[in-house]
Protein backbone atom coordinates (compact mmCIF):
# COMPACT_ATOMS: atom_id res chain seq x y z
CA UNK A 1 0.00 0.00 0.00
CA UNK A 2 1.06 3.53 -1.07
CA UNK A 3 1.91 5.58 1.64
CA UNK A 4 2.70 9.33 2.53
CA UNK A 5 6.41 9.44 1.79
CA UNK A 6 6.86 6.88 -0.58
CA UNK A 7 9.02 7.03 -3.78
CA UNK A 8 6.67 5.82 -6.67
CA UNK A 9 7.22 5.08 -10.07
CA UNK A 10 4.81 7.24 -13.03
CA UNK A 11 2.92 4.53 -15.48
CA UNK A 12 1.56 7.28 -17.94
CA UNK A 13 3.30 10.37 -19.41
CA UNK A 14 2.23 14.04 -18.19
CA UNK A 15 3.57 15.83 -21.72
CA UNK A 16 2.09 18.75 -20.11
CA UNK A 17 4.56 18.72 -16.96
CA UNK A 18 7.17 17.04 -19.30
CA UNK A 19 7.08 14.31 -16.70
CA UNK A 20 7.14 10.62 -18.61
CA UNK A 21 6.50 6.96 -17.67
CA UNK A 22 9.06 5.92 -14.98
CA UNK A 23 10.09 9.24 -13.90
CA UNK A 24 10.29 9.03 -9.87
CA UNK A 25 7.80 11.13 -7.90
CA UNK A 26 7.37 11.20 -3.74
CA UNK A 27 4.03 10.98 -2.36
CA UNK A 28 2.90 13.82 -0.35
CA UNK A 29 -0.38 13.16 0.36
CA UNK A 30 -2.91 10.29 0.03
CA UNK A 31 -6.43 10.81 -1.00
CA UNK A 32 -9.70 8.99 0.35
CA UNK A 33 -8.30 5.64 1.23
CA UNK A 34 -5.57 5.68 -1.78
CA UNK A 35 -7.75 6.24 -4.41
CA UNK A 36 -5.50 9.56 -5.33
CA UNK A 37 -2.33 10.78 -4.75
CA UNK A 38 -0.50 14.11 -4.31
CA UNK A 39 2.73 13.41 -6.07
CA UNK A 40 5.97 15.52 -5.82
CA UNK A 41 8.25 15.40 -8.68
CA UNK A 42 11.79 16.65 -8.33
CA UNK A 43 15.24 16.98 -10.57
CA UNK A 44 18.62 15.52 -9.36
CA UNK A 45 19.81 18.98 -8.62
CA UNK A 46 16.78 19.40 -6.24
CA UNK A 47 14.18 21.67 -8.25
CA UNK A 48 10.14 21.13 -7.81
CA UNK A 49 9.37 20.21 -11.45
CA UNK A 50 5.69 19.59 -10.41
CA UNK A 51 3.14 18.57 -7.35
CA UNK A 52 0.44 16.21 -9.38
CA UNK A 53 -2.83 14.86 -8.39
CA UNK A 54 -2.59 11.62 -9.80
CA UNK A 55 -5.58 8.41 -9.46
CA UNK A 56 -3.87 5.47 -7.93
CA UNK A 57 -3.89 3.48 -11.26
CA UNK A 58 -1.43 6.44 -13.16
CA UNK A 59 1.50 5.33 -10.12
CA UNK A 60 2.83 1.68 -8.65
CA UNK A 61 5.30 1.62 -5.75
CA UNK A 62 8.67 0.77 -6.87
CA UNK A 63 9.88 -2.66 -7.09
CA UNK A 64 12.94 -4.71 -5.67
CA UNK A 65 15.54 -4.72 -8.20
CA UNK A 66 14.82 -1.73 -10.49
CA UNK A 67 17.10 1.16 -11.92
CA UNK A 68 16.91 4.98 -11.69
CA UNK A 69 17.77 6.47 -15.23
CA UNK A 70 18.67 10.08 -15.21
CA UNK A 71 17.70 12.20 -18.52
CA UNK A 72 17.46 16.23 -19.37
CA UNK A 73 13.97 18.21 -19.18
CA UNK A 74 12.59 19.89 -21.87
CA UNK A 75 11.33 23.64 -21.80
CA UNK A 76 8.06 24.10 -20.25
CA UNK A 77 6.30 26.62 -21.74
Amino acid sequence: MIQELDRIILNIDLPEYDLKMGDIGTVVLVHEKSKGFEVEFVSLDGETVAVVSLFAHQVRPIGQREIAHARPLGAIA
